[in-house]
């Protein structure tokens, strides 16, 4: 729990603080005395009276009372350290700087324990151990640099790696990114980058909270917290990017489905960052700029105006923009004209908008105005000015800044010169504006910002499903695969369409039930698992000899125990699955179905359960979604029943959590029906 004393504490003691500044200890204090503390801070050190001119006190006995403990000691004195701090001298909030813990050992983690028991007992915050510390408005608790802006309106940043922390200050600082709270959580004992998130949601304030928040997160241990609250605070109108590492992680391991081999827990990420809406970021740098993306108002739409006095920069930035889904569109007409005339003869207006290396700052005026007030089709407007460093560039700076104060459009500064005009951005950054240096880098993280879902309706309604009938055939099921007989009773009672099929085990009960569904047919193998693989499956089967002769065949494949007959039925091949994840519950994943899961691999993922809504867009979202459309003549896909299948799977998972994967490959679809024709259900208890 955060708790006051940790957040705005009103005197600190330094346990193990030093003389030493290049020891976390030295360190600390040294931030703590920079940062110009305003309550009272003591040290502890059992050698010195005086430690930085601050008093030391030799025996923790005689120190006054101290709202927060920041500790820089080995890690087996922390425990008794902390319960006399806790018990006797009312210190309700603790940084743990020491390592020396469950990173390092079972005896460590032994350690680590017995700390959170004590801080819980009274009610205490914990931050660590093993991190760089807490920085916020009230206190410069962290022993490391570089110590950002900090402002209010800046951003919450919280790290599970104390060092990676630094790094993306280090990235952030020079762009002008400012910062309003760091949590470096370390081994995250008693909160980690969940809790604390957690707690920036319901403490919440439209007036005073930051509304950008960065996380860095190495494991979700919570993924529901994490879910809940990113989303809440986004809904509340906050922005949040994040950067999870490990993603490589049991990107190989063998399946048994389709779907087992797609879902991998990176995707499990994906799907839940897409969830929530927070941008995924892969590296530090993308992080910081995309911080800086949300500095500036919101893009309401994709056209972009790239204004620029050098060409190879634009050309780039274009390149970036338009591969990425966002536009540069076309700029001409009598506006066009009128501003050409404003701007020096070989300039060009048709975006980019070329005023040359020679143009000034007033030109720059001239049509930064004309895209604010004339030209509809410019949603927001990149400048990129640099300089050979001939003569100084403040005025071009100062206006660019009065512009960014007038305009409704949001403008991007991409300002490259960092050496040429180092003075002059340094100027511009004072005024509290942020600079993209790498146009690229900008291009890609604006359109990563832009092409982010929203986040998850706060109640998402699932469709009627028999829950008795399927718990039922749950509760009956034992591990391994459900039979085709529960499979079709499960998917009936999921309200999920389904081709008329049966299975049987000799020739005439085949034969007899070939003629109840009708010709033509499909004739598959049941018990191996890649059907086509072992010429498992017939096709357009037409009558009663030929089911009698492929029935023989099929019965000796090998694993076969008996033949499903289907309906023939004709459409674009489609899938779902699903697959349950650790910590994150049940991915459901979808796209064109049949051999194209493993060509294109071009599936779209979410986590139970999943809004109509937020399935329809999906849908809309896959790189196939022409296919679907119907392209060329073909019969399109009834997206709404498609959209209604993958609603059911997802209602299904929560009703059945038993079950750990579920293939619907293919479903035969066409602007009729969305029609399952093969299932595969895996129940694990």
């Amino acid at each position: 729990m955060i708790n006051e004393q940790l957040l705005n504490p009103k005197s600190i003691v330094v346990v193990g603080g030093s003389d030493d500044v290049q020891k976390p200890g030295g360190k600390v204090l040294k931030n703590l005395i920079d940062g110009n503390f305003k309550g009272d801070l003591y040290v502890s050190n059992p050698k010195m009276d005086e430690v930085q001119g601050v008093a030391s006190y030799k025996d923790l006995k005689d120190l006054p009372q101290a709202d927060l403990a920041i500790i820089a000691i080995a890690a087996k004195f922390c425990p008794s350290t902390i319960k006399f701090l806790a018990e006797e001298k009312n210190t309700r909030a603790f940084i743990i700087l020491s390592a020396g813990f469950s990173e390092e050992n079972e005896e460590g983690e032994k350690l680590e324990k017995e700390i959170v028991e004590i801080v819980n007992s009274v009610g205490g915050s914990l931050i660590g151990p093993n991190c760089v510390g807490v920085l916020n408005s009230n206190y410069n608790g962290v022993f490391t640099t570089p110590i950002p802006s900090l402002d209010s309106k800046g951003c919450d940043f919280i790290s599970g790696s104390g060092a990676t922390a630094v790094f993306i200050m280090e990235s952030g600082v020079p762009k002008g990114l400012s910062f309003s709270s760091v949590y470096s959580v370390g081994n995250s004992a008693q909160m980690g980058v969940e809790e604390i998130l957690k707690y920036m949601d319901e403490s919440f304030n439209p007036e005073t909270s930051s509304k950008v928040k960065l996380l860095y997160i190495e494991n979700i241990d919570k993924p529901a917290m994490l879910l809940k609250h990113a989303s809440s605070l986004i809904r509340k109108g906050c922005k949040i990017a994040a950067i999870k590492s490990g993603s490589s992680e049991a990107g190989s391991r063998a399946a048994s489905s389709h779907t087992g081999a797609l879902a991998s827990p990176d995707v499990a990420v994906d799907a839940l960052f897409k969830k929530a809406g927070i941008v995924r970021c892969k590296g530090r740098d993308e992080l910081a700029t995309v911080a800086s993306i949300f500095m500036h108002p919101e893009l309401k739409g994709k056209n972009i105006a790239v204004i620029t006095h050098a060409g190879g920069p634009a050309v780039m930035l274009t390149d970036s923009l338009s591969n990425n889904g966002l536009d540069v569109p076309h700029i001409d007409g009598a506006k066009a004209d009128a501003l050409l005339e404003k701007l020096y003869a070989g300039s060009s207006v048709a975006n980019p908008i070329d005023f040359l290396a020679t143009g000034t700052a007033q030109q720059l005026g001239d049509i930064i105005d004309a895209c604010e007030n004339d030209f509809d089709n410019v949603d927001a407007m990149a400048v990129i000015f640099g300089s050979p460093g001939l003569f100084p560039v403040y005025d071009v700076y100062d206006l660019l800044h009065e512009k960014m104060k007038q305009c409704k459009k949001p403008i991007y500064p991409i300002l490259p010169s960092i050496v040429n005009v180092k003075d002059e951005i340094e100027h511009f950054l004072a005024k509290g504006r942020v600079n993209f240096p790498d146009e690229v880098v900008f291009g890609d993280a604006l359109a990563k910002v832009y092409n982010t879902p929203k986040p998850q309706a706060e109640e998402i309604v699932i469709p009627e499903i028999d829950k008795l009938a399927i718990r039922t055939i749950i509760d009956e099921a034992e591990d391994g695969y459900l039979s085709p007989e529960q499979l079709h009773n499960l998917l009936d009672a999921a309200g999920i369409n389904r081709a008329k099929e049966g299975v049987a085990d000799t020739e005439d009960e085949i034969a007899a039930m070939a003629k109840e569904i009708g010709f033509p047919l499909v004739m598959k193998v049941v018990g191996p698992v890649h059907k086509s693989d072992v010429g498992g499956v017939t096709l357009n089967v037409k009558d009663e000899e030929t089911v009698r002769s492929e029935f023989r065949r099929m019965m000796q494949i090998k694993d076969t125990y008996a033949v499903m007959l289907a309906q023939m039925l004709k459409g674009t091949e489609v899938f779902i699955g699903a697959k349950r994840e650790e910590k994150f519950g049940h991915m459901v994943l979808f796209g064109l179905g049949g051999i194209f899961i493993e060509v294109l691999k071009d599936v779209k993922a979410s986590l139970a359960p999943i809004a109509k809504q937020e399935a329809h867009d999906m849908i809309q979202g896959l790189k196939s979604y022409r296919i679907i459309k119907g392209v060329r003549g073909q019969e399109p896909v009834n997206e709404d029943k498609f959209a209604d299948a993958i609603t059911r799977v997802a209602a299904l998972m929560k009703v059945a959590p038993e079950i750990f994967e579920m293939d619907l490959n293919p479903l035969l679809g066409n602007k009729e029906a969305v029609v399952a024709v093969d299932a595969r259900i895996r129940i694990e208890k």
